[in-house]
């Protein structure tokens, strides 16, 4: 089953691609890896949660915003590519938690967007992976996620 065909039957879409807030591109290509610019739960370069994991948010709000944030990081691919199918595989995944100082569930939180890239991609969608937690990101966001895929020519 095609990608697309298997987030039509999660009943999740792909957000529009808006412009990049700053001095940077989406993605880039090297040779056959496509490196994403950091996500985040946006749609229309509008926030669609803010605030603190652990003060503000539940780990499974959190999660959910990391889903959301993974739905970008496939947006900017189907632009760079045409097509989720030339996916090969997930090659690493960065995520980064806004949380207060003594929150340690940062792989829970980031598992919203793994979860999806397995759910889409079997075993292909699971690489390396790294979860960390930070003070700040971008508006206020609570989860950015970066990612490193392996492409079909």
């Amino acid at each position: 089953m095609h990608v697309e065909d298997k987030l039509k039957e999660l009943n999740l879409e792909l957000p529009p691609v808006a412009d990049p807030a700053g001095l940077y591109e989406y993605t880039r290509r090297v040779g056959n890896l496509v490196y994403v610019s950091g996500q985040t739960p946006d749609i229309n370069s509008v926030l669609q949660v803010k605030g603190v994991v652990g003060k503000d948010l539940s780990v499974e709000e959190a999660k959910s915003a990391a889903k959301l944030a993974a739905l970008n990081v496939l947006s900017v691919l189907k632009r760079e590519l045409g097509d989720l199918d030339r996916v090969k595989q997930f090659v690493h995944v960065t995520g980064f938690v806004r949380c207060t100082d003594d929150f340690e569930e940062h792989p829970k939180v980031i598992n919203g967007a793994s979860e999806l890239f397995r759910e889409l991609y079997g075993q292909a969608g699971v690489g390396t992976r790294i979860a960390l937690g930070t003070n700040a990101l971008p508006e206020g966001s609570p989860i950015e996620i970066t990612a490193i895929v392996e492409v079909k020519d």
